[in-house]
């Protein structure tokens, strides 16, 4: 008879297939710890097959909206912070491989995020990312600067593939392009939203960081340049650098800029 430890090590790795062989061994045995290594097994499989629908369910809404074709995927992260550009991605991915963990970005973890972000630009049929700079965001609105960026990344798509069939955004309607189609929290059910999501979040992460070695006071490494306490305790104290977004800070700013 294996013990425990032999049978809970087979089972840790084991796929459907051989899950069910053991189990079917297993049966009469009642070994609590064996009970418990199937249990733990059987929930293992169990969750691996739910994301393996919901990843497959990510990429065929994509098809469905392309009509089977290609689509393109945009989204924006920096439009609430008070300091750091505005910031869009745009994604086309092929329909393999799959990207897995894939999701909208605020549901990934940092780490696994940058290691995704990665492994998107590496397999991605075309990507581009823009940023509006902050003076930019103060002269025209972040309507207007919205619909500028993700206009600025669809030419930059189009320029490297050819034949891209629905441009989808996540939200509400921006009336930009007429392949344009709109998925409410598309970031959480469509791949190449999910994607450009992702790349985003990062390349604007990564560059705050930078901006808290020019910056330390402000500690853009840590807020991304939202308005937590301590930034606008920050802002108070020493004033606006140029990477603030001045008509977001009134209620706190200075007078006097760097």
């Amino acid at each position: 008879m294996r013990t425990v430890a032999e049978i809970r090590k087979a089972l840790q790795n084991a796929d459907e297939e051989q899950y069910e062989v053991l189990s079917r061994a297993l049966v009469a045995d009642e070994r609590k710890g064996v009970k418990s290594a199937l249990a733990a097994a059987r929930k293992r499989l169990d969750a691996q097959a739910a994301e393996a629908l919901r990843l497959e369910s990510m990429y065929a809404t994509a098809s469905a909206l392309a009509g089977g074709g290609l689509a393109m995927g945009l989204d924006e992260v920096g439009r609430g912070p008070v300091a750091g550009p505005l910031t869009v991605a745009a994604v086309v991915l092929p329909d393999a491989p799959r990207i897995e963990g894939l999701n909208d970005s605020k549901q990934v973890a940092p780490a696994a995020r940058t290691r995704m972000a990665e492994s998107i630009k590496a397999c991605a049929l075309a990507w581009d990312i823009e940023f509006i700079e902050p003076h930019d965001i103060d002269a025209y609105g972040m309507s207007a600067c919205l619909r500028t960026a993700f206009g600025q990344a669809i030419a930059a798509i189009d320029e490297q593939l050819s034949g891209v069939a629905a441009v989808l955004l996540d939200g509400n309607p921006l009336h930009i392009d007429p392949r344009e189609r709109n998925i409410i929290k598309g970031d959480a059910k469509c791949a190449p939203i999910a994607a450009a999501s992702i790349i985003a979040k990062v390349e604007r992460d990564a560059l705050m960081c930078e901006y808290a070695k020019e910056y330390p006071q402000y500690g853009f490494d840590s807020n991304k340049g939202y308005g937590s306490a301590d930034h606008i305790e920050a802002i108070r104290t020493y004033g606006l650098t140029p990477v603030h977004r001045a008509s977001f800070c009134h209620a706190w700013a200075q007078e006097s800029l760097f």
